[in-house]
């Protein structure tokens, strides 16, 4: 294959700065063009190994370095190939290999003014006004296929690597789209209409796509970027579009709809229905109803008389709110069918009503109540006795004596267990006797008993609730025990009948938890709390007097940080018995002084502690996610405490809660 490389200086030799170059490659190798290249300009050239083939590189006259190395990276680009600089290294490498090579990187400040249009360069992009997500759509064509763009979202920026002359061009396009797509903020006084009820109205107006669920007084138009929000107190419309036409519109829509709301004198006023959201109409009518009058009583003469007069008609109307009409020219009734609010009054009144109106009607906090109550108890008792009886005399004597001891050690003693032939049962424990015959008979003349018994307990109750802030909560769990409260019996003396009669009172017995929390602005919450555990006595069940209660209660104010745990209070209690009987004088005897005795000892220790935890929920999806957790936990436990499959009995199913998350997504729930 004929090959023709030349240029002029002569090879190993670098030109001088500002002398002309005479390019002439025929379908010379890439490796020997570039190493000549780098003679030429003094440079250190390595060449990757998987860059092969021909190039053709001619120059018609003597042109500059510039001129040359430029259609030298042209060439190569051509074939796919470009050559990066690292650290005083120049390599030419396969193009979808540049962007890892290259160490330039440029920013705004910085645009590759110097570099070579055909060299790989990366540049960092930071924008002012558009989104780095929505040009990476517009750029990806514009940028060679083996080279990348990427947004970084966190400082809304781009990052792009690719040709030194392409990135020119793309910072061109980047300069003119990234400018403000908003105007200033304009503020509209209104005259007549309110300002929570019109920006929305207006959003609807604006485009089709905006809905109702809103935040209250505030709506945004994504699409366009027109955002209008009212501003309650000085009644006025918030405005900031995309550009001056949709400012324009905006304001001839406001200007329509800005009209008095009735044509009448104003002798009877003026009367609106404002449906409320979150509030109850019927104490948010009395709290209003409240403030006219307070607003009467503090309010100088003057100024009572210069409001609307004749607004004392409303039959409907309550007896504060007829005499607020009387004197302030405004009524508040409550719908509770509707839970709305009626309200008669002229227009500027009607306004300073919705602005307080519109800050207590505000969706209320909830509180997540978790309580814990644990308690722990152990028992521990050991009893010992030793009991002997014998009688004194002959056979034939009149009389006989009883030499022994008798304690009644464990409820039973030796004399009642001779007695009952065998009908009274020992007591419970080890029982060593001993009987000795008499007249035929076997009597029991000797019995020792010995035991220790021990209990354990472990009792955790974790009552949880949901309640409104402010707003009292109760939970009940346990038994509705009935009470023998009187009883009654009338003998009738000529018939003979009776007519027994009791009144009976139930209780409940178990576990009560009532709380009432109060969110501060800081976060933290204040919990009126009343916490009662109790439960029946077992061995007064049966009992003619009626059962025994045992009742542990906490009543108690605390102020405890949101998700944060505090102990309420609890029990510490350790009792110890030691009861003994014995015989004076006989029982120091050593060793044999404990046949003269009876022993029982015994220790109980109770353990009980309360905790709260509560836990403030402030919007629709905290409590969603509050919900699912806890429906999940439940469903978890179900699951695991399925019955273990039997063959002989073919009911091997329990009941399961359904999985949730199909639900939520629109799905079909699963069987």
């Amino acid at each position: 294959m004929a090959q023709n490389a030349s240029a002029t200086p002569a090879p190993g030799l670098a030109s001088k700065p500002g002398e002309p170059i005479t390019l002439n490659f025929t379908d010379a190798e890439i490796e020997s063009v570039a190493r000549t290249i780098g003679l030429l300009y003094g440079m250190n050239v390595v060449v990757d190994p998987r860059v092969k083939g021909k190039l053709t590189l001619v120059t018609e006259k003597p042109v500059n370095r510039s001129t040359a190395m430029a259609q030298f990276l042209t060439s190569l680009r051509l074939q796919g190939f470009t050559m990066v600089e690292s650290a005083g290294l120049f390599k030419v490498v396969p193009e979808g290999d540049a962007k890892l090579q290259s160490s330039a990187v440029e920013t705004n400040d910085s645009a590759p003014k110097g570099a070579s249009g055909a060299q790989v360069v990366t540049q960092i992009f930071r924008l002012n006004f558009e989104s780095a997500n929505n040009l990476v759509a517009v750029l990806r064509p514009l940028i060679s296929p083996n080279n990348t763009i990427n947004a970084n979202p966190g400082n809304n920026s781009l990052v792009i690597t690719d040709y030194a002359d392409n990135l020119r061009r793309i910072a061109r396009i980047i300069a003119a789209m990234d400018v403000s797509n908003a105007t200033e903020v304009e503020v509209l006084e209104l005259k007549n209409a309110i300002a929570v009820d019109l920006a929305p109205l207006v959003m609807k107006l604006l485009d089709a796509s905006a809905t109702g669920a809103a935040a209250p007084g505030a709506t945004a138009d994504t699409g366009f970027k027109t955002t209008v929000i009212a501003e309650s107190r000085s009644n006025t419309l918030i405005v900031r579009a995309a550009n001056p036409a949709r400012v324009a519109l905006v304001k001839s829509l406001v200007e329509k709809l800005d009209q008095p709301s009735s044509k009448s004198n104003g002798e009877l006023g003026n009367l609106h229905v404002v449906y409320l959201k979150n509030a109850d109409a019927t104490k948010l009518a009395a709290t209003l109803r409240a403030a006219l009058s307070g607003n009467v009583s503090s309010s100088p003469a003057s100024t009572t008389t210069s409001l609307a007069p004749g607004a004392t008609q409303g039959g409907a109307a309550s007896a504060a709110g007829a005499s607020s009409a009387t004197t302030t020219g405004g009524q508040v009734q409550a719908d509770t069918a509707t839970n709305a609010l009626i309200i008669t009054a002229p227009d500027p009144q009607y306004r300073q009503l919705r602005e307080v109106i519109e800050r207590l009607d505000t969706r209320r906090a909830q509180v997540y109540v978790e309580s814990l109550i644990a308690e722990v108890s152990a028992d521990r008792a050991a009893e010992f006795g030793v009991q002997w009886q014998g009688a004194l005399g002959n056979k034939g004597d009149s009389t006989i004596g009883l030499l022994g001891t008798n304690f009644g050690t464990g409820g039973s003693n030796i004399l009642s267990l001779a007695a009952g032939a065998g009908a009274v049962v020992p007591s419970t424990g080890l029982n060593v006797g001993l009987a000795q015959q008499t007249n035929g008979v076997y009597v029991l003349g000797f019995l020792a008993r010995f035991l220790e018994s021990s209990g354990a307990g472990n009792v955790l109750s974790t009552p949880n609730l949901l309640t409104l802030d402010n707003e009292e909560a109760k939970i009940v769990i346990g038994q509705n025990v009935p009470f023998v409260t009187g009883q009654f019996t009338n003998t009738n003396g000529g018939t003979g009948s009776v007519n027994p009669f009791q009144t009976i009172e139930r209780k409940d017995v178990g576990l009560t938890l009532k709380v009432k929390p109060q969110i501060s602005e800081n976060g933290t919450v204040k919990l009126t709390i009343y916490q009662e555990v109790s439960s029946v006595q077992a061995t007064t069940v049966a009992s003619p007097n009626g059962p025994t209660t045992n009742k542990r209660t906490i009543e108690s104010n605390v102020l405890v940080d949101d998700g944060s745990i505090v102990v309420l209070g609890g029990l510490l209690q350790d009792e110890f018995t030691d009861n003994g009987s014995k015989v004076p004088g006989l029982n120091e005897v050593p060793f044999f002084g404990n046949l003269f005795k009876s022993e029982n000892r015994g220790r109980k220790k109770t353990n009980l502690m309360v905790f709260l935890r509560p836990v403030v929920v402030r919007d629709s999806a905290a409590t969603e996610r509050l919900s699912l957790d806890r429906y999940d936990q439940m469903r978890s436990g179900m699951k695991d405490s399925q019955p273990v499959p039997d063959a002989k009995v073919p009911v091997n199913g329990a009941a399961t809660l359904p999985e949730i998350a199909p639900v939520l997504q629109g799905k079909k729930t699963t069987p």
